[in-house]
């Protein structure tokens, strides 16, 4: 062979092998470099050597290439929660106890607010309360005074009532507390337009009572949960001819069962000067004591009251329904009452109203 075939040669063999090393553009980037110096070789023998070399060194590049990096995933740890994280997830299952109605009113739970501020009675707004008998008999001097002596209050009127109650005492515990509360409620003749839509009566209750959560079982499912007692003062603030009120001491016990609270209140009057006495004749109507029930259902309560005195057949029935919240916290009411003594200067006067507004609490 001479020496120009053996270049030719040489030449073809050192291009083949580098084809056949697999080299990618971006290993003949950089060898690039390497072929130039093998050109630059003088010896055919030194020139191949080189070449052979550049050949080796891309096929084991090539085989590098085609086998798979395998990376393998080591889990990472969990992150460590802060030191002060508290979890706020609460499971709701047939295992969890559902929470007391009278404990979640009453703030009887150890985690409950010391001095808690809460709703009371219901509080509520009547935009119409419908009277099948309008009470004008207490109004007439006034009527007349004012030179209307044929003048009547509208059957159809609002009302709304206020109430709260507050503790100021109570044990670590939470299992006895004093409280005092406040209830107002006022009827007002917003639709009488002869009469400058006055407030026809307003009844002011103010309250002060010591209460214990006894947590006992009764049987059937039932728990009694509250014992309150104290004294109360209730009045429509008026004088003379339209002056009402009266002082009361009074017991009230709460039992539930599930979605049903019962409670039963029994009051005794204290006596008062006959001279000053404005309704001497009260408990006639009002009786001496009163049961209620309240039952919620699915957003819904209902609560019901009933009230008199047994030696004369005189009292009083009231029912309410609270729908679920209609607007923010605002709930649909819708409230009936029949007998005597709705407000204080209908102490001695049977009626039945039909009032629907709204209402914040159903009165638990």
């Amino acid at each position: 062979m001479n020496s120009s075939t053996f270049k030719r040669t040489g030449l073809w063999c050192g291009r083949a092998l580098l084809a056949v090393g697999g080299i990618g553009s971006a290993f003949a980037k950089s060898s690039s470099t390497a072929r130039s110096e093998c050109r630059t070789i003088p010896s055919d023998k030194d020139r191949l050597a080189c070449y052979d070399r550049l050949s080796q060194s891309a096929g084991q590049q090539a085989a590098q290439d085609r086998v798979p990096q395998v990376t393998t995933a080591v889990p990472s740890a969990p992150a460590a929660a802060p030191a002060d994280a508290r979890s706020t997830v609460t499971v709701a299952g047939p295992g969890v106890k559902k929470a007391s109605l009278i404990d979640s009113a009453w703030g009887l739970q150890p985690s409950s607010d010391r001095y808690a501020i809460s709703f009371y009675r219901p509080n509520y707004l009547l935009f119409g309360r419908y009277t099948s008998d309008v009470n004008n008999a207490p109004y007439k001097p006034l009527f007349e005074a004012a030179g209307k002596p044929a003048a009547s209050l509208d059957s159809t009127e609002a009302a709304f009532q206020l109430s709260f109650k507050g503790r100021f005492w109570a044990t670590d515990d939470r299992r006895f507390g004093l409280w005092a509360a406040y209830t107002q409620q006022s009827q007002w003749q917003v639709y009488n337009s002869d009469l400058s839509r006055p407030f026809r009566e307003t009844n002011y209750m103010p309250e002060i009572f010591a209460s214990y959560g006894p947590d006992v079982d009764l049987g059937g499912g039932f728990r009694w949960k509250l014992l309150n007692a104290g004294f109360n003062h209730q009045s429509n603030g008026r004088t003379d001819v339209l002056s009402r009120s009266w002082n009361r001491l009074f017991a009230e016990f709460g039992v539930e069962k599930d979605d049903l609270a019962l409670s039963a209140t029994l009051w005794y009057r204290l006596k008062e000067d006959k001279a000053t006495d404005d309704n001497p004749d009260i408990t006639d109507y009002y009786g001496h004591g009163r049961l209620a029930a309240l039952y919620r259902w699915k957003g819904n309560s209902l609560a019901g009251e009933i009230r008199g005195n047994l030696s004369t057949g005189k009292g009083a029935v009231k029912v309410g329904w609270f729908s679920p919240p209609l607007i923010g916290p605002f709930r649909g009411y819708v409230q009936v009452f029949s007998g005597y003594g709705e407000t204080m200067i209908d102490y001695n006067w049977k009626q039945t109203t039909v009032g629907i507004g709204l209402a914040l609490n159903d009165g638990l």
